[in-house]
């Protein structure tokens, strides 16, 4: 029985409707998440943003991630800043009272912000390392800038940086290693620059994260060249042996290894109060080690 003129427009409307739905597959989505209450309150003072309580908007959004996985969808979280919104409108001259310019941000900021791509883990399991990552951003950016007014002086110190680090570790030998480096900016709120990097050594074969370990390097090459006080602290954990804690401390020679009085004084003081806290149960507190 030959097909009816409907027959064959509803045949070319399912494809059409095929078609746009593997296109939509091949389409990646971003959504930007306001991740802790104050900036979900921030965002409250427009009419347009229409959501009451944090946990019911990250309730909706968590929700809004499983359904755009479930047909398939790439997607890339990444942080919404309200005071990075409001200054992104008033530079692009948009109303911030709108849908649409909060979609025009959220496009903006995904291609130079951090971002995290959805893995399907609940939203509340996914916010801790979307922010980790925007902080190791934003850490990565200040120290950057820190070097380069002196260029020159900025990749000497690098290089500097990256041997230090490799010493560190060889210096540490087998076991898994985490250490964190931080630096003080000397500006108005004091707030170091700190970085962490995970190294497993096992019969001289290593394993590190070159992102973290490049970003570990920057910040201590920012100290270098700034002279900034700083110091770095190494922890190290063996198979059926306790954890162990060393430091060294920043200054114009490198890294001056701390006494295992100073590495204990550092770790049991409340830096706050200057108060003694009891030391972490298994772990010893050991002097640094020469590096150079």
């Amino acid at each position: 029985m030959p097909r009816t003129d409907n027959g064959r427009r509803t045949d070319e409307g399912r494809k059409r409707l095929t078609a746009r739905r593997r296109l939509r597959h091949e389409t990646p989505s971003t959504v930007a998440v306001l991740a802790d209450e104050t900036d979900f309150a921030a965002m409250r003072r427009y009419r347009s943003f229409r959501f009451d309580d944090h946990a019911g908007y990250l309730r909706q959004v968590d929700g809004l991630l499983r359904a755009l996985a479930s047909q398939g969808t790439h997607i890339s979280l990444t942080l919404f800043d309200p005071t990075a919104y409001e200054e992104y409108c008033a530079d692009t001259r948009l109303d911030p009272d709108t849908p649409t310019s909060r979609t025009r941000y959220t496009a903006d900021i995904a291609a130079t912000g951090a971002r995290l791509t959805y893995d399907g883990r609940p939203l509340t399991r996914l916010l801790p390392d979307l922010v980790r990552e925007a902080e190791q951003q934003a850490t990565w950016e200040y120290a950057s800038a820190l070097l380069e007014p002196g260029e020159d002086a900025g990749r000497t110190a690098f290089a500097r940086a990256s041997k230090l680090l490799r010493r560190l570790i060889e210096t540490a030998g087998d076991g898994r290693h985490h250490l964190v480096c931080s630096v003080s900016t000397l500006d108005a709120a004091n707030t170091p620059l700190v970085a962490v990097v995970e190294a497993e050594c096992d019969g001289g074969l290593l394993r590190l994260g070159e992102p973290a370990a490049l970003l570990f390097c920057t910040v201590l090459a920012a100290g270098i060249t700034l002279g900034s006080p700083g110091g770095v602290v190494l922890r190290t954990i063996r198979p059926g042996e306790p954890e162990t804690v060393r430091g060294w401390c920043l200054d114009s020679a490198g890294l001056r290894p701390l006494t295992t009085g100073e590495v204990f004084a550092a770790y049991c003081t409340d830096a706050d109060t200057g108060e003694p806290v009891p030391p972490e149960h298994g772990v010893e507190y050991l002097g640094g080690l020469p590096l150079e």
